[in-house]
């Protein structure tokens, strides 16, 4: 996998919009510690200001916002400001050979692990973390403290207590995943992640628990689930039950069913996804998950 060179104060970096509106004051934490906590200038894009309907701007209006920022060769990092929807709309119209040229880090999660997987496809390294308006929410020092590290190119490890529906193990692999509704949702385009011999993280918001489950079979069904070198289990929040009948079963009793005839080490409770303590991911990086008794250990190679 290709790494963009770590950061520095007074890199350029960029912040955009690639999916839903955004409402600009909320970003001015983020952008604060941007600018004065990091020491970055930062580019700001025309989709912080711009929105059509649920969108920050059109698809074209989008598409050219990130364009530029990934054939700037002086910006060393770009921000989507928040997820939302969009970003998997326009990926197969971005052009990546100036980027080739001139690596980055793309950071972001929930919605822009469409760009995550399709930067895995083209082998680069990128950042599943916590975004500029989430910056300053409360709880989120560890996650934002995280992503410094990350991108300072600074040693990265996480030690979480252990669960109940842990399975124990140990594995030492590439690290590749993000939300499992876009993690489904890629399948059969070109953006479509290889999970064979890959640890796999998923996290998920506001979703039924029946369509989880839809979501699991359509991974076990296109084998994303059988050749895994573990996974990591993140945060599943707000989920839902059907009001006439329920489905039965939760979240770890769903996600437990589908890996249950494997051997990999599984570890649940990870501090990824939709809640303050969202911790960096680097897609496309090397690292060791150990699952013991006693807790989850998983540390990314330098």
């Amino acid at each position: 996998m290709i790494r963009p060179s770590f950061l520095q104060a007074g890199d350029r970096v960029g912040v955009l919009a690639m999916a839903s509106k955004v409402s600009y004051p909320s970003l001015a934490e983020g952008l604060r510690i941007l600018r004065e906590d990091w020491g970055l200038e930062v580019v700001e894009g025309q989709t912080l200001y711009s929105q059509y309907n649920q969108f920050a701007g059109t698809d074209e209006e989008r598409r050219r916002d990130l364009q530029q920022m990934l054939d700037d060769p002086s910006i060393k990092a770009i921000f989507s400001a928040r997820g939302g929807y969009g970003s998997s709309k326009i990926i197969d119209t971005l052009r990546f050979q100036k980027f080739k040229k001139s690596p980055k880090w793309l950071v972001g999660f929930s919605d822009i692990t469409a760009i995550h997987c399709h930067l895995h496809r083209l082998d680069f390294e990128s950042l599943h973390a916590t975004m500029p308006k989430l910056f300053g929410q409360e709880g989120a020092e560890n996650a934002l403290e995280s992503l410094r590290k990350a991108l300072w190119g600074e040693p990265l490890a996480y030690v979480v207590p252990a669960h109940p529906y842990n399975r124990t193990g140990k594995a030492a692999a590439t690290i590749v995943g993000g939300n499992l509704c876009l993690l489904a949702h890629l399948l059969g385009s070109r953006s479509e992640i290889d999970t064979r011999g890959k640890i796999l993280f998923i996290e998920d918001v506001e979703e039924y628990y029946y369509n989880l489950d839809r979501m699991m079979v359509q991974l076990k069904r296109a084998r994303k689930l059988d050749q895994l070198a573990g996974i990591v289990v993140g945060q599943f929040t707000d989920l839902k039950d059907n009001e006439s009948a329920s489905f039965g079963k939760n979240h770890l009793e769903i996600i437990s069913e589908y890996v249950q005839e494997f051997d990999y080490p599984v570890a649940f409770d990870f501090p990824v996804g939709h809640v303050p303590d969202n911790r960096a991911m680097v897609v496309g990086r090397h690292a060791l998950l150990e699952v013991t008794p006693e807790n989850t250990r998983l540390r990314f190679d330098s």
